[in-house]
Parts: C-alpha cells; structure tokens; sequence
C-alpha cells in the first residue's frame, strides 16, 4: 500500500461510522461544563504528519509540518515528498491568520477561506469558551460555538472524556465533519476532515520520531 494513502483510508472508515447523524433541531437544552474541551485542544509543538487532500477531482499527497513558533503561532506547511509546497500558513493566537504562500491550484480565496475554517475547527485557537451554549442529543453532549456563519459544534460522551467529532454548520444541515483520534503526548494521532456539501477532504496520520 502506498504510503500516502494511508491518511485517506483512515479517514474514510472513521467518517463511515458518522453516517448516521441526529438533527440539530432535536437538540435539548443542556447544562456542562465547557473547560472539559480544554483536553482535547491538540498540544502542538512540532508534529509532522502524512497527509492527503482531495479537492473537487484533485488529489494532493505528502507531508504537513505543524509547528508552535515563539510567538505562540502555528505555522502548517504541507508540501509533497520531493518538496515542492502546496501551502504555508500560520495561525495567530489572537484569531489572525496569513497565508505564506499557496500553490497556484490551490490558490482561490474560496479554497484558502476553507482551509482555514478547516484547521481552525480541529487547531480550537478560536474558541471563545465565553460564549458556548451546551445541548444534549441521543445521549451525546453538544458545546456550540456561534460563528460568523454558522456554528462549530463539539461533540462529546455525557462524560466529557471523549471528543467523538467536531462539525461546522448552518442552522439546519452539517457541512463539515472532523475527527481527532488517539492523542499521545496531547496531539492527535489520526486527524479526518470531510465536507459534505461539496468533495473536498482531508486526512492526516502522524509520523513517530
């Protein structure tokens, strides 16, 4: 099997198990602790990972590099194995966000709008602990976090000791799912992002070293 295709067949089964999703409006009111997500925000130093994107007939394979600098930023390039970047971005505590540099495919402000709300869901640099609201469903607790569009839901067991997924959403239908599995250390072995509106997905699965 080939190395890089590792990342996507994890993500694939991990999101296979999501199929079956509750509707927001069955939702209850619901009353938790929301510091309990403060386990799973990854933990990064440097984390290097192997990594697939696939984009609307487009298929990108190589390595990410996700890096906590001195200013407390984190900087993600991912660039293929004979080294030529497909982008480099860096993320600023204070929510602030700049683009290094990005291929030319990749290049649209649409894409790079995405990717962003991509990792800023899995990174949680965003959350804004303050203005969360909680709700159970079937079972599984609900932390809510508004948007300008939208909502990014936390999703975890009544225990708040698992992150089952993460999701971006509107007020009525999913458009992302995301997962973040075996952490060691703090950082998430196994990292799945799937759109649902549109192909665009995204696997990552850790490089020991």
């Amino acid at each position: 099997m080939h190395l890089f295709r590792i990342p996507y067949l994890i993500l694939s089964s991990l999101l296979f198990l999501l199929s079956c999703l509750p509707s927001y409006k069955q939702m209850q009111t619901a009353t938790a602790d929301v510091n309990v997500l403060q386990k799973f925000r990854p933990a990064f130093t440097v984390a290097l990972y192997n990594t697939t994107v696939d984009v609307v007939g487009n298929h990108l394979s190589g390595l990410l590099l996700i890096k906590k600098m001195p200013d407390s930023s984190t900087r993600l390039v991912f660039s293929n194995e004979m080294g030529l970047g497909f982008f480099d971005f860096e993320f600023k505590p204070d929510g602030d966000f700049k683009v290094y540099s990005v291929m030319k495919k990749l290049n649209k402000k649409s894409v790079i709008k995405t990717l962003r709300h991509d990792f800023e869901l899995v990174l949680m640099n965003t959350i804004d602990y303050s203005k969360a609201t909680v709700k159970t469903n079937e079972g599984l607790t609900y932390f809510i976090f508004p948007q300008t569009k939208g909502f990014n839901y936390y999703i975890t067991n009544p225990s708040g000791e698992e992150l089952l997924r993460m999701e971006r959403a509107s007020n009525s239908k999913t458009i992302v799912e995301a997962v973040m599995k075996n952490y060691v250390n703090g950082i998430p072995d196994t990292i799945g992002i799937s759109h649902k509106t549109f192909e665009f997905n995204i696997g990552l699965k850790k490089i020991e070293r």
